[in-house]
Formats: C-alpha cells, sequence, structure tokens
C-alpha cells in the first residue's frame, strides 16, 4: 500500500475512510459522491468530468455496465469537428495521443468500488476476486479499501492471463499482474530465429537483460544454452520469471537475479528489449512500454563491451516505432551503437502482426502500419575500425 493514503467521505451522516488503492499512482479522490443503480449514465458521467469520485453501492454487474457507458461517452468524438488544418506533426499526434488517453482514464478511474479486508466486494451480484487480489495487491491487510473499478476489472484480466497463459514457440508463459506480457510475439520469433555466435558452443552462457516474464531466457534455454542468467529489478518480474521457468523445466538452466542490467561475469549472447518508446512513463504499469531519455538502452549499450566473452554478441531487440512518431532518429540509435564502441554486423527484421497494427481508428495508425521489429546483432569495434 505504499504511504498508505486514505480517501475520506460522509455517508449515512458518518464520516468514513478506508484505504486507497491505485497502481497506476492516481491521488486519493478530494471529492466523493455515494451512487448506486439509480443514477443514469449522464449524471454519473458528469459527476465524473468534474472530478468527482463515484463509491458505488449498487449492483456489481450494473456497475460494469456503467462503466461501459462511461466508455462509450468518453470515446464520443467531439460534436464541433476540428477545422481541417496543417497535419500534426508524429511527436505532436503522438504526445495528444497520450493526453486523451490520461483524461480517459483519469474520468474512468472515478467509478470506485469498495472491497473488504480479505479482497472481498460487498456489492450484490459480486465475483470472488479474492485470488486474483491476493496474486496483484499481496496479502491481505487488516483494513478495508477503494478502487476504481477499471484498476480492479485490469487485476481480473491479469489473473485471467496467469492462469491462462501465453502459448509462443510450443511453451506456455504465465505473466503476473504488473510484468508486461509477451503478447507481441514477433520479437520473441526473433530470438528463436537467429544464430547464436561461434563461441556460444564453448561458453554455453547467456544473459537476459531485463526479463520480465521471462520468456527470452526460456526461449534461449530451450535452444540449447547451458546456462542463462536473467535479470530485473521489479520483484514482481522476478517472481514470475521464476515462476515461468520452473514451470518450464528450465530451473538448472536459467539463474534469476535481481541486478540493475547486468549480472557480473561475461557470455556469449547478451539480449536485451528494453522499452520501445523513449518517453516518460504516466504510471508504474507503464515502465514496460516506456523509457524516459533512452535510459535502459543507453545503459545496456553502454555495458555492453564489458559483458561479452571473445566473439560474443550483444542481441538488441528494438522496434523502430519511435522513430516513426518523431521521438528518435536512426542516426541517434546509431550514434549510441559508435559511443558505446560497437557495430551492428547484421540486423533480422520482422513486421509486427497486433490488431493495432492494422486498426485505422488508432490515432497512431499512420506510425503503427510502418513500425518494424528489429534484433540488431552488435560486437565491440576493433580499435581503429
Amino acid at each position: 500500500m505504499g504511504d498508505a493514503l486514505v480517501v475520506d467521505w460522509s455517508e449515512d451522516g458518518q464520516e468514513r475512510s478506508a484505504a486507497w488503492r491505485s497502481e497506476r499512482g492516481a491521488p486519493p479522490p478530494e471529492q466523493l459522491a455515494i451512487v448506486d443503480d439509480r443514477i443514469t449514465a449522464d449524471e454519473a458521467y458528469g459527476l465524473a468530468c468534474q472530478g468527482i469520485a463515484l463509491l458505488w453501492r449498487g449492483d456489481f454487474q450494473n456497475a460494469r455496465q456503467m462503466l461501459t457507458a462511461l466508455a462509450h461517452r468518453a470515446d464520443k468524438p467531439p460534436r464541433k469537428a476540428a477545422k481541417p488544418g496543417k497535419p500534426k506533426a508524429p511527436a505532436d499526434a503522438f504526445n495528444l495521443a497520450r493526453q486523451a488517453r490520461a483524461q480517459r482514464a483519469r474520468t474512468l478511474g472515478m467509478l470506485l468500488i469498495p472491497l473488504e479486508a480479505d479482497f472481498a466486494i460487498p456489492l450484490r451480484r459480486a465475483p470472488d476476486i479474492r485470488e486474483a487480489c491476493l496474486e496483484a495487491y499481496g496479502s491481505a491487510t487488516q483494513e478495508a479499501s477503494v478502487v476504481s473499478l477499471r484498476e480492479l476489472l485490469g487485476v481480473i484480466g491479469a489473473h485471467e492471463w496467469r492462469r491462462r497463459g501465453i502459448e509462443l514457440h510450443g511453451m506456455k508463459i504465465h505473466p503476473h499482474y504488473g510484468v508486461f506480457a509477451p503478447v507481441r510475439s514477433e520479437y520473441v520469433d526473433l530470438v528463436a530465429k537467429m544464430s547464436f555466435p561461434p563461441v556460444a558452443a564453448t561458453h554455453s552462457v547467456a544473459f537476459d537483460i531485463g526479463t520480465g516474464t521471462g520468456v527470452i531466457a526460456a526461449v534461449l534455454a530451450k535452444r540449447g544454452m547451458q546456462r542463462v542468467v536473467a535479470t530485473d529489478l521489479d520483484p514482481r518480474a522476478l517472481a514470475c520469471a521464476r515462476e515461468n521457468v520452473q514451470r518450464l523445466g528450465f530451473g538448472a538452466n536459467v539463474d534469476v537475479v535481481q541486478a540493475d542490467l547486468f549480472p557480473e561475469g561475461r557470455a556469449a549472447v547478451v539480449v536485451c528489449n528494453p522499452p520501445w518508446v523513449p518517453a516518460r512513463p504516466s504510471s508504474p504499469l507503464e515502465h514496460g512500454i516506456y523509457d524516459p531519455e533512452s535510459r535502459m538502452l543507453k545503459g545496456f549499450l553502454g555495458g555492453l563491451p564489458s559483458h561479452l566473452e571473445d566473439g560474443g554478441e550483444g542481441w538488441l531487440i528494438l522496434s523502430d516505432l519511435a522513430e516513426h512518431l518523431g521521438l528518435r532518429k536512426r542516426e541517434d540509435l546509431l550514434a549510441l551503437f559508435e559511443a558505446a564502441g560497437l557495430k551492428a554486423i547484421d540486423r533480422m527484421d520482422i513486421r509486427p502482426k497486433h490488431p493495432k497494427a492494422s486498426d485505422a481508428n488508432d490515432p497512431l495508425h499512420a506510425a503503427r502500419k510502418l513500425e518494424v521489429t528489429s534484433l540488431w546483432r552488435l560486437v565491440p569495434k576493433t580499435p581503429g575500425v
């Protein structure tokens, strides 16, 4: 619960309070209204747009329907169409899209659900989500709490992802809540297809930097790497990766360790799939997508030469979406290689397969339809070259 933030309100003539939960880091609401099935969607949307939170006391399934109705209103185009003008630069379009998503998230996040100390929902027709909450939040507390329904549905959805798993290359990966799920399988395809350097035959060690679910570490072990060291800083990711490699039978080959980028030693292959977009995350759950000022990318490139065996390779997995969004130029990336004393000896490209790549209604569709994901093979430059 971090700093144990609290939300306060008046109800039935009494002053009440509960712990405030927000994984995206939203502050507790300053104004709160008690609502139930009698409120209309238009009334609820009007209050939410004013920043007034709505603590639901009615039927849980009706609350879900209300959230859907609020989303429909938030997604309606403005009554006055914008006047046609100069096309926006890609970076401006990206920033406007992020602002719109953030505003939408704030508005929809105003519909709140109470949770008892054991994570039970004290509402009619509420599902039993205690297991899902334990996975996301950890052990139950001794106090009731309040959470946005939108976030709670994310917790429930993450529980289903974890229960069912994701099929990739004959393996089933089970992502945990708050850990970036490998739903875009093309980058895993690249790791599965790229040939190992010859030195891997005698020094069969690989590093997976920023392992997340552990999927890349598992692919490397499945391909025959005798030892894989997978690193991450996030406790959720570490627990997730350990669980996955154990379930897949690679526990003897894969060590999952907490480290800021690199573990100790050197490897024949060092793989990194950093967040692809150099922008600041607006919530903790966005750290798998955004890499502010390319910090992880720069850290990986800068430390790579000293962690490679002679003849070893660094495999950088990176989408060029940031280039099409105007957030990074290709020459900027190549300059980072140069500054780190690295050169690219090969590159394998693949087109994305995810639904957004073909969604013409996506505000970033113009950039997404051009996107290519690459695996760059990097080696230290020979002095004087």
